[in-house]
C-alpha cells in the first residue's frame, strides 16, 4: 500500500540510460539484436525515454561502436523518446544521418575529467559543443546537457559548488533544454544535493530544467534522489538492473537501478507508468546475456517471486 510524503511530485519521468550509460562500461559486448531486444523490453515495460547509444569514436567505447546499426534495428514509431549522446560535430553528422530526433551532450565540471573524457579543457569542450547545439537546434532537435563530476572527482576530490554552477550555467547558455547533474563517482549525500540545487536556483536554473543522475558507489543514490524530488526535480536518470559506471572514471560504479527507483516511487504513491515486474524480468533476462547477476536489490528480491523459467541460469549469472 503506497504511503505518500508531503512535498513530492505526483509523477516522475524516468530517463532510462541502461542501453547507453549502462552498457558502455560492461566487459561483454552485446550483439545488436540483443541490444534492440533490450530496448524493446524496456519500452514494453512502460519506459518512455530510453537513451539508446553514443556516437562517440568507436575505438574509445567499443561497446557502443554499433550505433548506426542499433538505430536501424530499433522500432522508433511507438511514441517513446530515443535520445542519443553526441560528443562533437562528427558525431552529430552520424546521428543526423541515422534520423535521430533528440540528442545530448556531455560536459564536465572539472578540468581533470574534461581532459580524460573529452580530450581538452572545460573551455575547449564548450567551444566544441557550441556548434553541435546550434546545428541540432536548427534541425529542430532538443538538446540535453549532462554535467559530470558535480559532487566529487577521482583526481581533484571535492568539487566546489560555485565551480559546478559556473559549468552548469555555461552549458545551459548554449541553448540546452535540460541539465542532468551527474554524481559520476557516487560520493554525494543529501545535504550536498540540496546545497547544489539551492545554488543553481540562485543562478537562475530552477528544478524544472534539471534532472539528477546518481551512481550508487556508497549506497546513497536513492537517498539523494529523494532529496532532489523533495526540492522539486521531476526527472531522474536510472539504468535497468543497476548497469553502468564510467569507462573514464574507474572509481565509478553502477547507476541507480531503475527497479530500485520504481520501487521507492511507487511506494510513495508517485506515478511512473512503469510495470515493475516486467522491468525486473527484463533485467533478469539481460543478466543472462551479460553472464553476471544484476546488482539491483529490487531485481534480486523480485527474482525469488518469479517462475523458475524467468530467472537467470545459475551457471551464467551467479
Amino acid at each position: 500500500m503506497p504511503v505518500a510524503l508531503e512535498g513530492l511530485p505526483a509523477r516522475v519521468e524516468i530517463y532510462e540510460v541502461g542501453p547507453r550509460d549502462g552498457l558502455q562500461n560492461e566487459a561483454t559486448i552485446l550483439p545488436v539484436d540483443v541490444k534492440a531486444e533490450f530496448v524493446r523490453r524496456l519500452v514494453a515495460a512502460g519506459l518512455r525515454t530510453v537513451e539508446l547509444t553514443s556516437f562517440v569514436r568507436p575505438g574509445l567505447v567499443p561497446q557502443l561502436a554499433d550505433a548506426e546499426e542499433l538505430l536501424a534495428a530499433v522500432d522508433r514509431t511507438d511514441g517513446a523518446r530515443f535520445p542519443v549522446l553526441v560528443p562533437n560535430e562528427r558525431g552529430l553528422d552520424r546521428a543526423l544521418a541515422s534520423g535521430v530526433t533528440e540528442i545530448a551532450i556531455f560536459g564536465s565540471a572539472t578540468e581533470s575529467f574534461a581532459q580524460r573524457n573529452l580530450g581538452g579543457s572545460v573551455e575547449e569542450s564548450l567551444a566544441m559543443f557550441a556548434p553541435v547545439v546550434d546545428r541540432a537546434l536548427a534541425e529542430g532537435l532538443p538538446v540535453r546537457a549532462y554535467l559530470s563530476m558535480c559532487f566529487g572527482d577521482p583526481w581533484e576530490g571535492h568539487v566546489p559548488i560555485p565551480q559546478v554552477v559556473t559549468a552548469a550555467t555555461r552549458l545551459m547558455g548554449l541553448g540546452c533544454s535540460e541539465l542532468s547533474l551527474g554524481d559520476t563517482i557516487g560520493v554525494a549525500t543529501p545535504g550536498h544535493v540540496i546545497a547544489l540545487l539551492d545554488a543553481l536556483a540562485e543562478a537562475g536554473l530552477g528544478s524544472d530544467r534539471l534532472a539528477v543522475h546518481f551512481h550508487d558507489t556508497y549506497g546513497q543514490a536513492l537517498a539523494n534522489t529523494l532529496a532532489a524530488l523533495q526540492y522539486g526535480v521531476t526527472t531522474v536518470d536510472a539504468a535497468a538492473g543497476g548497469l553502468g559506471g564510467c569507462p573514464f572514471a574507474k572509481s565509478a560504479t553502477g547507476n541507480l537501478a531503475t527497479e530500485d527507483l520504481v520501487w521507492q516511487l511507487h511506494g510513495l504513491g508517485i506515478e511512473t507508468g512503469v510495470d515493475l515486474v516486467a522491468l525486473a524480468r527484463t533485467s533478469l533476462w539481460l543478466a543472462e546475456q551479460l553472464g553476471r547477476p544484476s546488482p539491483s536489490r529490487t531485481v534480486q528480491a523480485l527474482a525469488t517471486q518469479l517462475p523458475t523459467t524467468e530467472r537467470p541460469h545459475p551457471s551464467r549469472a551467479s
